[in-house]
């Protein structure tokens, strides 16, 4: 069970560990309306702190649990309508953040988030190379 309000599900179950993967792509469903949003996440940012006169680079996590998507007019929703009104879906868990950027472009795109107006995606910007942990995941 989550520990948190709202808690992302993941094949059908409420999401709480990690494990070893670095991010996911998501889909976040207003309930009142059905309007959705496709973003990706880190578990997972570097923090940097000077001790002893040296910088450190220390990973530090996110606010995934809180996190519903950086697009204004669904923040907007979300603060109007209420947490309990939206579905947080991760749709795939990532092991790196190549994998997060083709998977979620590659979502946007099937599902065509910039032809209707039942999306709240705006614009697509992804920049993406060919990794082999790419290669071997694709499906």
């Amino acid at each position: 069970m989550a520990s948190y309000e709202n808690p992302w599900t993941f094949d059908g179950k409420e999401f709480d560990e990690i494990g070893s993967f670095i991010g996911f792509v998501y889909c976040v469903t207003n309930l009142t309306n059905g309007k959705r949003y496709i973003g990706k996440k880190n578990f997972y940012f570097t923090k940097t702190k000077q001790i002893k006169g040296k910088k450190k680079r220390t990973k530090v996590e996110s606010d995934w649990r809180s996190y519903y998507g950086s697009n204004k007019e669904l923040l907007a929703d979300v603060a109007l309508h209420g947490e309990g009104n939206f579905n947080r879906n991760i749709i795939r868990l990532c092991t790196s953040k190549t994998q997060m950027s083709y998977y979620e472009l590659r979502e946007q795109m099937d599902n065509r988030v910039l032809e209707s107006d039942d999306w709240y995606n705006e614009w697509i910007m992804v920049k993406v190379r060919k990794t082999r942990d790419l290669r071997d995941n694709v499906s």
